[in-house]
């Protein structure tokens, strides 16, 4: 089954002045931007953990949410974004937490760490849209790459071909690929894309680098 195939660049901002000036780096290159937030309890660092504002722009946004109680975070910023990632390592209960979310009218992913099995989500696959594979310990830009996640890729796109499978963590133009054709079709990039001198150059390097782009967005 083909699945339409989708760059994201990842944003880590500690102030409302840094998430502006990384938003417009991206902006006009992507239709989706992930917005990293984290509360330095979850993961030892902090971004977008304030009462952010987000501008009207035609891209997406999605918050992947390194937190302890994603809940009190969707309570309170849900409304902003257009899909909800939570780790499924955090606080939560599955079944006010799915409701919660369906009630705002969002996408709904799980998000899981490198220690944890895809079958832990198996009782879940019906109930959201997408699931993020972390591809490094999440918490930084620039942590390197784990291969041995290319199997868990593989694993969850036989448990159900139709699902997004979005990939985070250490994508860059020598690693794209090889998630591609393990059955990803999201990909996250942070420092590669953020750090580079040419924004637009890089974000058009990693498409280039999929093995089928007749369905890119």
């Amino acid at each position: 089954m083909k699945k339409d195939k989708m760059i994201i660049p990842a944003i880590i901002a500690k102030s409302q002045d840094e998430l502006d000036k990384k938003i417009e780096m991206v902006k006009d290159f992507v239709n989706c931007i992930q917005l990293d937030i984290m509360d330095n309890k979850f993961v030892p660092n902090q971004s977008l953990f304030f009462d952010f504002e987000l501008p009207k722009t035609k891209c997406k946004f999605e918050a992947h949410l390194m937190v302890e109680n994603p809940e009190d975070w969707i309570r309170r910023n849900g409304s902003k974004v257009d899909t909800i990632l939570v780790h499924f390592e955090s606080n939560f209960n599955a079944k006010r937490l799915i409701e919660s979310i369906k009630k705002l009218n969002k996408k709904f992913g799980f998000v899981i760490n490198p220690e944890t099995a895809v079958e832990e989500l198996t009782s879940f696959i019906d109930d959201i849209d997408q699931v993020l594979i972390m591809t490094v310990n999440p918490g930084f830009y620039g942590s390197p790459f784990l291969p041995g996640m290319l199997d868990k890729i593989h694993k969850l796109n036989q448990i159900n071909p139709a699902l997004d499978i979005e990939v985070d963590g250490g994508i860059t133009d020598s690693t794209i690929s090889s998630v591609d054709q393990a059955g990803a079709n999201m990909f996250v990039s942070g420092s590669y894309i953020i750090k580079s001198e040419n924004i637009q150059k890089a974000i058009e390097t990693l498409k280039n680098k999929l093995s089928k782009i007749e369905k890119f967005d």
